[in-house]
């Protein structure tokens, strides 16, 4: 498909001028916590077997509407002082599935995690639970966890959308067993299920039934996260899960940083021909987010991992590439392809048009509005070489979008990111430690104000 364009774009709004890089960057960054793992294991503490504490997680609005759904189910969550540097540690006391709750609302915002991981634990609770969101939410998919907790037995009044709004009548467990699903759209719908499934009383055995499940190492991080509990789980078959029923065992961890909000910056290294280093970079991780050491490598930069420090330094130019699910790090890759000197090509990424944004048509519509050559593919994007100019690059309440037209600016004098405050959805302090990137090593000029 060429030359698609997006529904949701907002014409008007705060436009923050993303600074133009007059040499290249020299600067070391460390990001928050991972979202997807603060989420899970949120999600994991409300079910555990007593109290956990997770140090250093993620601030963001992803995760305080994670924080806000537990408490609606009956979990307490408190804020203590810890050691990070972006925030407190949380105590998370477990839910009671025997306590009823009555009626209760869930703000889903326009978290993935949160619309389609709290469900399967709502239906271990008692009370009729309704489930909203943002406008956009309620164009995501949702249709698999609909029908999932339908397949498990939950009572679900979605008045037939297969989307938000939608509420369920819990009362108080839910039996489990073998259970089919569709999760071609997301991998979040195997995940919503996994994470719940231990306290089933039979457990669950999960089979996606369709084309193929998108971004499987968000699976394999679900996993890992759960057997690191104490949960047994077989993933020996593809497209079968099965979950063994049994306790959550409460945890005292700390979360890992976000490796693809980590994505950006390293970014950074190749628009400016800098160096980019983040420390505390996990050995082994089961994060996307790892994969930026042979993407970056891919579009021309070196990479070295010592001593725990992930640098990178950028080539004399940006190098197209053929990539194949890139994933939720398609955005930034999207970027530094844009800025590259030969063509790129992107595939396996079909599934983000049910993203935040249809994060396919909205990078076409942004690049092309600066000048670019981008255009969309049945499963991915086409970007070829051309020099950009100065504009607005429209984030669509999409923090991927916001931080994409950052990349862009460093090359490119005169962007304009419209909302660059959407990146709270995961990293709220984004603009500061995109400023600070530049302090720790060169002057930013004088620009104009937000306006």
């Amino acid at each position: 498909m060429t030359g698609s364009t997006t529904t949701n774009a907002a014409p008007h709004g705060t436009y923050w001028p993303a600074p133009f890089a007059t040499a290249p960057l020299d600067a070391t960054v460390r990001v928050p916590a991972s979202k997807s793992l603060t989420n899970r294991y949120l999600v994991l503490a409300a079910l555990a077997d007593g109290p956990s504490r997770l140090r250093s997680p993620l601030h963001s609005r992803d995760s305080a509407l994670m924080v806000g759904a537990l408490r609606a189910l009956g979990a307490g969550v408190e804020e203590v002082e810890g050691d990070g540097l972006f925030g407190p540690d949380l105590l998370v006391t477990p839910i009671q599935p025997d306590r009823p709750l009555g009626a209760a609302a869930v703000d889903c915002g326009l978290a993935g995690t949160v619309m389609r991981f709290v469900p399967p634990l709502a239906a271990l609770c008692s009370g009729h639970i309704t489930f909203d969101g943002d406008p956009h939410a309620r164009n995501r998919p949702m249709g698999p966890i609909i029908a999932g907790l339908r397949g498990l037995g939950i009572d679900v009044d979605d008045d037939g959308r297969s989307a938000l709004p939608f509420s369920l009548a819990a009362g108080g467990s839910v039996e489990g067993g073998h259970l089919v699903i569709d999760a071609s759209s997301s991998s979040q719908f195997v995940s919503a299920l996994l994470l719940a499934g231990a306290r089933f009383r039979r457990g669950l055995h999960l089979e996606h039934s369709g084309p193929p499940v998108p971004s499987l190492d968000h699976i394999a991080m679900t996993v890992q996260v759960l057997r690191g509990l104490g949960v047994d789980v077989d993933d020996s078959t593809p497209d079968h899960w099965i979950v063994s029923p049994g306790p959550v065992r409460a945890f005292d961890l700390r979360i890992e940083q976000d490796l693809s909000n980590a994505g950006p910056f390293l970014a950074a290294a190749l628009a400016t021909r800098g160096t980019v280093r983040i420390p505390d970079w996990p050995a082994e991780t089961t994060q996307v987010g790892d994969q930026w050491r042979s993407i970056l490598v891919r579009l021309g930069a070196s990479v070295e991992y010592d001593g725990g420090t992930l640098t990178v330094t950028g080539g004399a130019r940006i190098l197209g590439a053929d990539l194949a699910d890139t994933s939720e790090l398609a955005p930034t890759v999207a970027a530094l392809c844009a800025l590259a000197g030969s063509e790129s090509r992107l595939s396996g990424i079909a599934h983000l048009r049910g993203h935040e944004t249809d994060r396919l048509a909205a990078l076409v519509t942004e690049i092309n509005r600066l000048g670019g050559d981008a255009e969309e593919t049945a499963d991915g994007l086409i970007i070829r070489p051309r020099p950009l100019h100065a504009g607005v690059f429209h984030s669509y309440a999409d923090h991927r979008m916001a931080t994409a037209g950052a990349i862009i600016g460093l090359a490119v004098e005169g962007v304009q990111v419209e909302d660059i405050g959407t990146t709270s959805k995961t990293m709220p302090e984004f603009p500061e430690l995109w400023r600070g990137m530049f302090e720790a090593g060169n002057s930013v000029p004088e620009r104009t104000g937000a306006h």
